[in-house]
């Protein structure tokens, strides 16, 4: 059951480097346009906040990964809690405060992550 749990919390990891790269890099491209819905005067205004927003995504990606890498089995397990928890508030606020669609692109998977995890 563990491995099924990494495997989720892998794929929330790689999420939020695929939000990295589309936040730091692709925010003005047209990926990243029809992604976040945003007109190119739009998207050219908030980049430098998008590419911030980017950033911390990136955290919360290497965070996982630390978690998933750690060699402590009770170490990594606080760290991957610590992380999806993490993901889970950002996702919530996201949809409160972005879009509905936030909480089952981000909020979602990470959930689902820390029930196998929990039940790891």
């Amino acid at each position: 059951m563990i491995w099924i749990a990494n495997l989720l919390v892998a794929l929330v990891a790689a999420l939020h480097v695929y939000f990295l790269v589309l936040e730091m890099f692709l925010w003005t491209k047209p990926l990243g346009l029809k992604t976040f819905r945003n007109t190119q005067e739009k998207a050219n205004d908030s980049a430098v906040l998008a590419a911030n927003q980017g950033l911390y995504n990136g955290f919360l990606a290497a965070g996982l990964i630390w978690g998933l890498l750690h060699s402590a089995p009770a170490f990594a397990f606080q760290i991957k809690v610590f992380f999806l928890l993490c993901v889970i508030v950002a996702g919530i606020y996201g949809a409160v405060s972005v879009s509905k669609r936030i909480l089952f692109v981000q909020a979602a998977p990470a959930a689902l992550a820390l029930i196998a995890l929990w039940l790891a």
